[in-house]
C-alpha cells in the first residue's frame, strides 16, 4: 500500500502556521480531498479537563483513554516515562486519507512550506538550513529569497503547489 502523502507547514512561533494549516485544510477539503493533520506541541498540553471522567481515568493510571460519542472519538495516550514518539509512529496511527498536513516538526524530513510574518523576522529564516523547505509563505516582500514565495494569504496558489509536488492531480485544482 502506498503511503499517504505528507506535507508540512513550519516556521517560528507566531509565524502564521496554524492559520495557514486550517486554511489549507479547508481548501483541500473543498477540492474533494480527505485531509488529516498532525500538530506538534513543544509544551505540556492537555485536551482534557480536571474532574472529567476521562481525566480521572488517566489520573488513575490508564495508559490510553478513548472518548467516543455519536459525533467524534478521541484517543489520549499517556507517555508517562516514555519518550515522545517519532512522527512516523504517529502517522501510522492515522486512518487512511488523501493528504496529511503537518504543523511544526521543524527538523523532520518531509516537504514543507516555511511561514514567515514580519513580527518573527528577527528569528531568521529556516529555509537556508533545511533542504526540505520547498517554498516560503510570507506577509512581507522577500526580494533575495531563492525559493518560490507565496503571499501568506494566497492559499489556493499554495494548495496548487502542494498538489503538484505530491502529484495529487486527480482531486481538483
Amino acid at each position: 500500500m502506498k503511503p499517504t502523502p505528507v506535507f508540512g507547514i513550519t516556521g517560528w512561533k507566531n509565524s502564521g502556521k496554524t492559520q495557514l494549516v486550517t486554511r489549507l485544510v479547508a481548501e483541500f477539503t473543498q477540492r474533494g480531498l480527505k485531509v488529516s493533520t498532525v500538530k506538534h506541541a513543544h509544551h505540556n498540553f492537555d485536551i482534557d479537563r480536571p474532574g472529567a471522567d476521562s481525566y480521572r481515568h488517566r489520573e488513575a493510571g490508564a495508559s490510553e483513554v478513548a472518548l467516543v460519542s455519536g459525533r467524534r472519538w478521541a484517543l489520549m495516550h499517556e507517555l508517562r516515562e516514555e519518550e515522545e514518539p517519532p512522527l512516523e509512529e504517529i502517522l501510522a496511527r492515522l486512518a487512511p486519507c488523501d493528504l496529511i498536513l503537518i504543523e511544526g516538526y521543524k527538523r523532520e524530513n518531509h516537504p514543507k512550506i516555511e511561514a514567515r510574518r514580519t513580527e518573527t523576522r528577527d528569528r531568521g529564516p529556516l529555509a537556508p538550513s533545511d533542504p526540505n523547505i520547498l517554498a516560503v509563505a510570507a506577509d512581507h516582500l522577500l526580494p533575495d529569497e531563492t525559493l518560490p514565495v507565496f503571499d501568506l494569504n494566497d492559499v489556493p496558489a499554495m494548495a496548487d503547489f502542494i498538489q503538484a509536488r505530491l502529484d495529487l492531480g486527480g482531486h481538483g485544482a
